[in-house]
């Protein structure tokens, strides 16, 4: 495996494949068995992965609990990233379907989320702190960025930053995101979903930003998973996704097939490999459900790189073709406002 660091914290070291704690702590989608969720995050870190982005809404808290039960003991070898924003304290139900809870973000219940994440997880610090699901009245509100700043200085939290959702979309608020210059910016980037994550590392490249990119395989379509039979069932995460688009991205990754039909690396590495083109792209978080997944995709660190010539093939397909046949809408701050 092979590490980078955030530009801003260089004591920050990741592994470019990093783990999604998600798949193993949340009913939506993955493993549901907890024995075989721990299992599997301590195999990733058997296979040189370090890094583990959870959040405290995952299952209530229970994405932040797992985490502790696989690594109590083991917390120097890791690093760990989670999130915060969703009141998981005042709504403690179980959540039906993927409706977002209401969002608080005030000083008291940040401090209060970050003490209980802590307390969940079993740690004095916790690496990146990162704003779940943003809003614009979340980004631009000082005092969440006093506070962040404040638990920095209270070595609560290493560094701080942005996870941009819940879906697709989100530009002006990246934008928005960058001028604040975060440690950290999530993002979703593959290469069916180019835009607007495209736009936002162009835009950052001046700045001292890294980034994490999710969703490398496009629920799917870019690790094997998907072809035109399948239907995702209701409960399942990725039925939010529209049938004709997930089509369509079946023809694109035709249209793709130079890069890994001739190659020694699967479909899987190589939409893992797309992001780590990205200078400025600190590491990927597929979602790993078993441990071939884990062994198949943590060996993208000593793969042959994507090389220039099929970066421009990739270019050129998206502006020519795939931006059009993969067109969909983007969510923003007006067409989601923050839930209450």
């Amino acid at each position: 495996m092979k590490y980078r660091v955030f530009p801003q914290n260089h004591n920050i070291k990741v592994s470019e494949v990093g783990f999604g704690v998600w798949s193993v702590a949340t009913k939506w989608w993955g493993v549901t068995d907890e024995s075989l969720g721990i299992s599997l995050l301590r195999y990733g870190l058997d296979n040189g992965i370090n890094f583990y982005d959870t959040a405290d809404v995952y299952g209530n808290g229970y994405g932040e609990e797992i985490v502790n039960k696989a690594f109590n003991g083991s917390r120097h070898e890791i690093i760990l990233a989670t999130k915060f924003g969703y009141d998981i304290y005042s709504n403690t139900s179980e959540r039906k379907g993927h409706k977002e809870l209401p969002q608080k973000f005030s000083k008291k219940d940040i401090k209060y989320s970050c003490e209980q994440s802590l307390k969940r997880l079993k740690t004095d610090y916790i690496d990146i702190y990162q704003m779940h699901n943003p809003r614009f009245d979340f980004i631009n509100n000082e005092e969440v960025l006093e506070t962040l700043k404040e638990l920095v200085e209270e070595g609560k939290i290493r560094s701080w930053g942005m996870a941009l959702g819940p879906d697709i979309g989100w530009l002006d608020e990246g934008l928005n995101s960058i001028d604040k210059n975060p440690g950290s910016i999530q993002i979703i980037y593959n290469l069916l979903e180019q835009e607007p994550s495209k736009t936002l590392l162009s835009k950052s490249h001046e700045s001292d930003i890294g980034f994490i990119a999710r969703v490398p395989h496009a629920s799917g379509i870019l690790d094997g998973n998907f072809d035109k039979d399948k239907v995702f069932s209701s409960d399942d995460h990725r039925s939010h996704r529209r049938q004709k688009w997930m089509l369509n991205g079946l023809k694109a990754k035709d249209d793709l097939s130079f890069l890994f039909s001739d190659n020694d690396r699967t479909l899987g590495q190589t939409a893992i490999l797309f992001p780590l083109s990205q200078k400025n792209i600190c590491t990927v978080l597929p979602n790993f459900t078993n441990k071939d997944e884990i062994l198949e995709y943590s060996k993208c660190s000593y793969l042959e790189p994507i090389s220039d010539d099929d970066i421009d093939k990739i270019n050129n397909l998206w502006v020519d073709s795939h931006s059009d046949l993969l067109e969909q809408p983007f969510s923003n701050s007006e067409t989601k406002p923050t839930p209450t």
